[in-house]
C-alpha cells in the first residue's frame, strides 16, 4: 500500500528518533526517482532512503547497497552544494499529511542556515523540495506555472503545500464526529477513506475492526464515541509492525498489523517489504530486457541461416550440370551446331537411361560444356563457402539458444549476474566502465543428499566453472537433446548410491528445457570422460563412456541449500 499520513506517523517518529542529530555525509541518487542520503548518526552509518517512484514512493532505512553514476544528476549535486556537512536537526510529519519535512542545519565557514528537505510520499505525485526560508532551491521534478497553475515547484519560489481534500482531519475530532454521522450504513471502511484525510484503505479496513466500529449500521447518537475511539487509535504510539504475506511474497506491510510476519519497528518492515518488491521488479525487468535481447540475436540468427541454406539449395543441380557437361564433351561429334538441345545416353545412370540436355544455340557444342562446367565450378565453389558458414550460423544459433534456456530458469539476480558478464565476452552488452574489485563467484545450486553433494550451474559460465571444479570421478550429468544445467555428483571416491543418482537426474531434468515433460532422458559419465573443446563456446563440451537414464523432472527443494 501507499505510505498513507497514519503510517508516515509512526515512520517520522522512528526517523528522528534514529537520525537527529546526525552528520550528513554523502549524497547520491542511484536512479531518477531515487535519493540516498547517509549519515554518521547514533555512532555509525545510516543510509536513508527518499524514492518518488510512483509504486515504491518511501522513506526508510535501509543498508541495500546502490551503485551511484558516473555522473551525478542537477538535483543530487544540488544537494550535496546545500546538505553535505550539514546536521539533521529533526524529522517531523507535515500536519497529517503524507509529506515529511526533514530539518538541517547547515553552517559554513561565514553563513549558517536552516534548510528543509520536504519529502511527499504521494504515489504518483511523489517529489522531493529543498527549502530555505520558506523558499525553494530546487525540486527533484519542477513544475511551472504553464503545467499547473495551482502549484508552482520552481527555483526562487515560495514552497506552498498541496491543496487539502475535501476531507475531515483527524486531529480534529468534531470534524471526524460530523463526518461520522453522516454515515449511511454498510462499508465503513470505505466511508472513512472518502471522508476522513491521510488514511489508505487497507488502513482503514484495520481502523474499522480495531475500534470495534466495524459494524455496518448507521451511528446516528454513537458518532461521538465512535470518533473518539477512531482518533484515539490514529494518534496512538502503539504500533504492531508487519508485513502481509500471500503465498510466500510480500504483498503488503502495516504500522499495526494482528498478523503477518512481525519486525521490531515500523521502518523495519516498510524497508523490508520495498526491498522485496523493488528486488523482484529489478530482477523482472532485467529478465525482460536480457530476453529481449537474445531473442532479437536468435532472430537475426535464424535470419541468416534461412539465407545460407536458400544459398545452400540454388547449388542443388551442381552434379547435374557436371553430368551434363561430361556427356555433352563425349558426344560432341554427334551434336550439330545451333542445336537447342540433345538427347544422349547418360553412362553414369546404372541403367543407363537417355538423358535430354537442353542447349544454348548461340554457342557450339564446346560452348555450351563449358557453360556446364563453368556453373559446377560456381556452384562447387559456393558450397565450400557456405558449409562453415551453416556451422559456424548452427553453433551461434544453438549457443543463444543455450542462453535463452538459462535465462528461463533464472529464478532471482544471482541466477542473472554471470549471464550478463557472458553477454558482455559475447560483445552483447557493453563493458563496464568502472573496474572495481571482482566480485566473488556466485554460488552453484547445491543439494544435499546424506554424504553426497549435488551441484546445478545457473547458467553456461557456471557450467564451465563447474567442470573444472570437478574431480576426475564425480558424476556429471546433461539431459539428451535438451539444453539444461550442467549436474555434478561429488563422490569423493565413495560409491554413488542409485537413489542420489536418481535425485541428481532428476534435477538435472527440471533444470532443462524438458522440464514440463516425463520420461526425460539424462546423460551421466564420470567427468574424465567430458572434454572442454579448445576455443569452444561457455557450456559446450563432448563426452564419451556414457549411460542414460529416463527421469521425471523434480526440484528437490527440502535437499536444496
Amino acid at each position: 500500500m501507499p505510505q498513507d499520513a497514519f503510517t508516515l506517523r509512526h515512520i517520522a517518529r522512528e526517523l528522528n528518533e534514529q537520525l537527529a542529530g546526525g552528520k550528513v555525509n554523502k549524497i547520491i541518487q542511484p536512479s531518477r526517482d531515487e535519493v540516498d542520503i547517509l549519515l554518521y548518526a547514533g555512532g555509525k552509518t545510516r543510509k536513508l532512503v527518499l524514492n518518488t517512484n510512483a509504486s515504491l514512493a518511501r522513506a526508510v532505512i535501509s543498508d541495500i547497497p546502490r551503485a551511484a553514476p558516473d555522473v551525478a544528476p542537477n538535483f543530487c549535486m544540488l544537494l550535496r552544494k546545500h546538505l553535505t556537512g550539514a546536521q539533521l536537526v529533526s524529522v517531523r510529519q507535515q500536519g497529517f499529511e503524507r509529506i515529511l519535512a526533514f530539518a538541517f542545519d547547515c553552517a559554513g565557514e561565514f553563513t549558517r542556515a536552516r534548510r528543509v528537505l520536504y519529502a511527499e510520499i504521494m504515489g504518483k505525485y511523489s517529489n522531493l523540495v529543498l527549502c530555505e526560508e520558506g523558499v525553494i532551491l530546487g525540486a527533484l521534478k519542477v513544475s511551472s506555472l504553464q503545467e499547473n497553475f495551482r502549484r508552482v515547484l520552481f527555483p526562487g519560489v515560495k514552497y506552498m503545500p498541496p491543496e487539502p481534500q475535501d476531507k475531515a482531519d483527524p486531529s480534529d475530532e468534531a470534524a471526524v464526529r460530523e463526518r461520522l454521522s453522516a454515515f449511511p450504513g454498510g462499508d465503513l471502511a470505505g466511508f472513512l477513506f472518502n471522508n476522513v484525510a491521510g488514511l489508505a484503505l487497507p488502513t482503514c479496513r484495520l481502523l474499522a475492526a480495531q475500534t470495534g466500529t466495524e459494524r455496518a449500521e448507521p451511528f446516528k447518537e454513537r458518532a461521538g464515541e465512535a470518533a473518539k475511539a477512531l482518533c484515539a487509535r490514529i494518534f496512538s504510539e502503539e504500533t504492531a509492525p508487519a508485513v502481509e504475506r500471500a503465498n510466500g511474497e510480500a504483498k503488503d506491510f502495516y504500522a499495526f498489523f494482528p498478523a503477518g510476519e512481525r519486525y521490531p519497528s515500523v521502518l523495519a518492515a516498510a524497508d523490508a517489504y520495498y526491498t522485496e518488491r523493488e528486488t523482484r521488479k529489478d530482477f523482472a525487468e532485467k529478465k525482460r530486457k536480457l530476453e529481449s535481447l537474445l531473442l532479437s540475436r536468435k532472430k537475426k540468427e535464424e535470419k541468416k541461416l534461412a539465407l545460407l541454406l536458400e544459398r545452400e539449395r540454388s547449388c542443388e543441380s551442381m552434379e547435374r550440370d557436371r553430368v551434363f557437361g561430361e556427356l555433352i564433351t563425349a558426344n560432341i561429334y554427334a551434336i550439330p551446331k545451333g542445336a537447342d538441345g540433345c538427347e544422349v545416353v547418360n553412362y553414369y545412370d546404372e541403367n543407363a537411361a537417355a538423358v535430354r540436355i537442353p542447349l544454348d544455340r548461340q554457342l557450339s557444342p564446346a560452348q555450351n560444356a563449358q557453360r556446364y562446367f563453368k556453373k559446377y565450378n560456381k556452384q562447387k565453389r559456393t558450397l565450400a563457402a557456405v558449409a562453415p558458414q551453416m556451422e559456424e550460423a548452427r553453433a551461434d544459433l544453438d549457443y543463444t539458444e543455450s542462453m535463452l534456456s538459462a535465462l528461463a530458469r533464472a529464478e532471482n539476480a544471482l541466477d542473472l549476474t554471470e549471464m550478463e558478464e557472458e553477454l558482455r565476452a559475447a560483445g552483447l552488452l557493453p563493458p563496464l566502465r568502472k573496474k572495481g574489485k571482482a566480485a566473488p563467484a556466485v554460488p552453484f545450486r547445491t543439494f544435499v543428499f546424506g554424504k553426497f553433494r549435488v551441484f546445478a550451474g545457473r547458467n553456461n559460465v557456471q557450467n564451465d566453472r563447474l567442470l573444472r571444479e570437478a574431480a576426475p570421478d564425480d558424476v556429471w550429468l546433461h539431459t539428451q537433446k535438451y539444453h539444461s544445467a550442467h549436474v555434478l555428483i561429488r563422490t569423493e571416491g565413495r560409491k554413488l548410491p542409485d537413489e542420489v543418482l536418481l535425485a541428481a537426474a532428476e534435477i538435472c531434468a527440471c533444470f532443462s528445457d524438458g522440464k514440463a515433460g516425463d520420461k526425460i532422458p539424462v546423460d551421466y559419465c564420470e567427468r574424465r570422460f567430458v572434454k572442454k573443446p579448445p576455443r569452444s563456446r561457455a557450456g559446450f563440451v563432448t563426452y564419451t563412456d556414457f549411460k542414460t537414464v529416463l527421469v521425471t523432472p523434480k526440484r528437490h527443494e527440502k535437499e536444496e541449500g
